[in-house]
């Protein structure tokens, strides 16, 4: 079986946001599956998707802030005409990545304990954001 939609999510404010339940709300199917694969893609340049701790929002407020320590905003980069937080979130999203892979048993998604599907929003301001999620197997 192959089944794909978008989901939009509602603009987020900077940070990191878990949306593991938008996904499964957005795509039942999973349960139907024995065993298969679930595909994540962002279609944005200036946010992100990973998979990370799900329990203790510090760890998301640790993860921004060091996102923002490894690539600060400043005036040296040369794109720049739309705002200072621009061209980090373009690098941000680049070192980790705009999609995600997720092998699903038994109708769930083999997430460990404690993690879950979060998108990085690296803009102040973040907008809509569209993922296109593709499901793949029996």
């Amino acid at each position: 079986m192959w089944k794909q939609r978008v989901v939009e999510l509602a603009p987020k404010r900077r940070g990191l946001h878990l949306i593991t339940r938008e996904i499964l709300q957005a795509m039942p199917e999973i349960g139907d599956l024995q065993v298969g694969l679930l595909h994540l893609f962002l279609q944005h340049t200036s946010a992100s998707l990973t998979i990370n701790e799900n329990a203790d929002p510090d760890v998301r407020q640790d993860l921004e802030s060091s996102f923002n320590e490894i690539v600060p905003e400043s005036d040296r980069y040369i794109h720049s005409v739309e705002g200072p937080d621009d061209m980090p979130a373009h690098v941000k999203s680049s070192l980790i990545g705009c999609e995600l892979t997720i092998p699903i048993q038994m109708g769930k998604l083999c997430l460990g304990t404690w993690q879950g599907i979060q998108i990085a929003e690296h803009r102040d301001s973040g907008s809509i954001r569209r993922i296109v999620i593709t499901l793949w197997g029996d």
